[in-house]
């Protein structure tokens, strides 16, 4: 056996999603990291040893322009590249990727942490040490840190280092949460195992084990939805152990799991109920995968209130949109539906005071242990989400150590400018603009060949009746005039419409009524009609425009997507819970739907100009839609066009790297693994090839360049610092849009 000590700035526990994002996030910063993980591969409840889906932000296509950026959000649109199938094996290797670029992490794979030296007094502890045996090769390995960031789930660094956390439901009181219980437990939600199916070219026998559970004397066929051809994350309700200990009591709720799913496949096989003769069990997972353990106390509890009204949080450094989503305790036997979920209007913010404990000064969590009510954390726990607070609490430990403070100083003198060193990576922080004094290109004039100035959708390709309310989202800057539908008619009617505010800046619903208008429709087809809205909004913002519902009526609608614009169809009033009976929470953001939409508008054009694309945008400090969509798009182009734009100075600036943000959608819903398969590898918006050049000695030289770009953002370090007062980006192709779209550009010395 051998004894080694191994000493770097940042010690990471736990490589899950939100440990392999802390560790990135740091090392690209600059400090050294160890990652240690007690599995044989990284990516925690979503790897190939459970086969959880990354669910986040988007919720499945709910949530608009939700989806992370960032190191997360960099995975995501890697393995919609690689791995647009969904293997779960592929996705292991996107991950491993992920951790293997960077030089600055030691990994420490089938490394189980179980000793933390630590001390101090109660309310004033430091982390000095924690040990792992590396498990196959007989190594026991002592790490030595200065900042600690305990990313296990179950929190096992922070309770063997003293620090104060909490396990179960707090009381409605305490934080006047209407989904709390009146009295505090030590509820949880349960774990779950998951398994896959595949069809044989031969019929397959099944005879289930001794240990099978009998389904058919449970509630489970009947409360529960069983298909034969579902796999995987379908049966995500396989849960149980919410009222027992899901860490001591692991082994027990697994075999219990164990026995349903054997059980259920005993049911889908040999009932006679289903077609499964040639289906065969493919994998059975063997490691539950839990929901909920402990929860640290930060300096902040994010709770139910901050949810739903999204707060804006001076700190906050990251952004969740996964619904409050709660199970029975009694899991898959419960008589309950397996889940009941609430939504906020929009995206809600994560504040930094919840990622760092208040009694362990050196101690930072990230993932679902951070410090959050359980009503909270039922949506803070979603993986896509843990992962944008694992890259925040990796940025605030490497800034904390780069001015010599612990991370609740670094909160009290420099909350500021660990928002921008995370927003210049491209993290996710929403409505909190780039303000970097380094930016040289925040003092560029900025110019560009072409800019669309009218928001238009005008090729048909498909007609819709418009049987139910139909809206619109489209951007309003500086003004609005006239809104044209095309449409078809069979009688003469009267055509209704209303104009919405959205409301706050991250939100796509109607919330303020500004206007309503109506005009007469003879019967006839492919007209343009006209619906008058004059509106000057105080500031840019997006409007809401609502059509109701009229049979006689049917709208054109076209299969070519424009950036900003957005389209939905009206659905009854969700149900949130049927215990809720007659007070069910009204859900706008559930209730109109833009999923059989997503990318086929509905053609219409409204007036005046506009400027919401205008060259302008790449400097205006945001990277992704905030009460517009806050980028610069060409006019279309054509084959073999090619579109540019300009960043000039009026003196010669030494330039040492330039940070290129392309469009990539961040509507787009992207996945992991089998939940849904998106057509193309990569978002059509983003640009495909590219070059850079700079104005030196009066001549055009290159000095970046990519042909077979799928990436949102690229950095090219040049390779010698040089002097000029003119660069340009030339937009040569894209990866299947119709216009050239650039989010941002920043330029530096070095």
């Amino acid at each position: 056996m051998k004894h080694e000590l191994v000493k770097t700035d940042i010690t990471v526990v736990g490589g899950g999603l939100a440990g392999v994002c802390a560790a990135v996030a740091a090392a690209r910063l600059g400090q050294t990291v160890s990652l240690i993980n007690n599995r044989p591969v990284l990516g925690g409840n979503s790897s190939s040893e459970v086969r959880v889906w990354v669910c986040g932000a988007t919720a499945h296509g709910t949530q608009r322009y939700a989806r992370e950026t960032g190191i997360m959000g960099e995975m995501f649109v890697e393995n919609q590249y690689r791995n647009p199938d969904g293997n779960p094996y592929l996705w292991d290797i996107v991950v491993l990727e992920t951790v293997l670029a960077e030089p600055n992490i030691r990994l420490f794979l089938n490394t189980d942490v179980h000793e933390v030296e630590a001390e101090g007094a109660e309310e004033d502890r430091v982390i000095r040490s924690v040990t792992g045996w590396m498990m196959g090769s007989e190594r026991m390995i002592r790490f030595e840190s200065q900042i600690f960031i305990d990313c296990t789930g179950d929190g096992l660094v922070g309770f063997l280092a003293g620090a104060k956390y909490r396990i179960g439901r707090e009381a409605k009181a305490e934080f006047n949460e209407d989904w709390a219980p009146d009295i505090a437990d030590d509820i949880t939600l349960g774990s779950t195992l998951l398994f896959y199916t595949k069809e044989a070219k031969r019929p397959v026998k099944y005879i289930p084990p001794s240990f099978a559970k009998d389904i058919t004397e449970t509630t489970i066929p009947i409360k529960r939805v069983i298909r034969s051809g579902d796999s995987g994350c379908h049966y995500w309700w396989i849960e149980w152990g919410g009222e027992m200990d899901t860490v001591h009591d692991n082994e027990r709720i697994r075999d219990e799991l164990w026995s349903v799913i054997y059980g259920i496949w005993d049911y889908i096989k040999n009932s006679g109920k289903f077609e499964a003769e040639h289906m065969t069990l493919e994998w059975v997972g063997s490691i539950p995968g839990k929901r909920e353990y402990r929860r640290f106390i930060g300096d902040y509890m994010l709770n139910q209130n901050d949810i739903l009204e999204q707060k804006p949080f001076e700190d906050r450094v990251a952004f969740g949109g996964w619904s409050i989503d709660l199970h029975p305790p009694q899991g898959m036997y419960s008589t309950e539906s397996g889940s009941k979920h609430l939504f906020s209007d929009g995206i809600y913010h994560i504040p930094f005071r919840s990622l760092y404990s208040n009694n362990i000064s050196n101690l930072m969590f990230a993932g679902r242990d951070i410090s959050a009510t359980h009503v909270a954390f039922g949506t803070t726990r979603v993986m896509a989400t843990c992962a944008v607070i694992g890259e925040a609490a990796g940025s605030g430990a490497a800034l904390s150590l780069q001015r010599g403070v612990e991370p609740r100083l670094l909160h009290r003198d420099y909350m500021g400018e660990l928002q921008q060193l995370m927003l210049r990576q491209d993290a996710s922080i929403i409505g909190i603009a780039g303000d970097d004094p380094d930016d040289l290109a925040k003092s560029a004039h900025i110019t560009a060949s072409s800019t669309l100035n009218r928001i238009a959708v005008t090729d048909s390709t498909t007609v819709h009746m418009l049987n139910k309310d139909l809206g619109i989202l489209f951007p309003v800057q500086p003004a609005l005039e006239t809104v044209e539908l095309l449409l078809d008619c069979t009688a003469a009617v009267t055509l209704e419409a209303e104009l919405w505010h959205t409301g706050k800046g991250e939100n796509y619903v109607p919330k303020y009524k500004v206007a309503a208008a109506s005009t007469s429709v003879a019967p006839g087809s492919s007209q343009w009609v006209k619906l008058d809205f004059p509106w000057k909004p105080d500031a840019a913002c997006n409007a809401f425009l609502i059509i109701k519902a009229n049979e006689a009526i049917s709208l054109h609608g076209s299969d070519r997507a424009l950036t900003g614009v957005l389209c939905f169809e009206k659905g009854p009033e969700p149900i949130v819970s049927s215990l809720l009976e007659e007070s069910q929470p009204e859900q706008p953001l559930v209730q109109w739907s833009m999923r059989a939409w997503n990318r086929h508008p509905i053609c219409f054009q409204a007036t005046p100009n506009t400027e919401a694309y205008a060259a302008e945008h790449i400097t205006d400090g945001y990277v992704r839609p905030f009460a517009g969509p806050h980028l610069w798009v060409s006019e279309e182009m054509t084959a073999g066009q090619e579109e540019w734009i300009d960043l000039e100075w009026e003196n010669e600036k030494r330039i040492a790297e330039i940070h290129i943000t392309f469009n990539d959608d961040v509507n787009e819903d992207l996945i992991n693994l089998h939940h849904h398969r998106t057509v193309f590898e990569a978002i059509p918006e983003v640009v495909r090839s590219y070059r850079v050049e700079a104005l030196i000695q009066e001549e055009w030289i290159v000095v970046a360049a990519e042909r077979d770009n799928h990436k949102r953002k690229r950095v090219h370090t040049l390779e010698h610092e040089i002097s000029s007062s003119k660069i340009r980006l030339w937009i040569e192709n894209t990866n299947g849009g119709a216009h050239a779209e650039v989010a941002e550009i920043r330029v530096y010395a070095l």
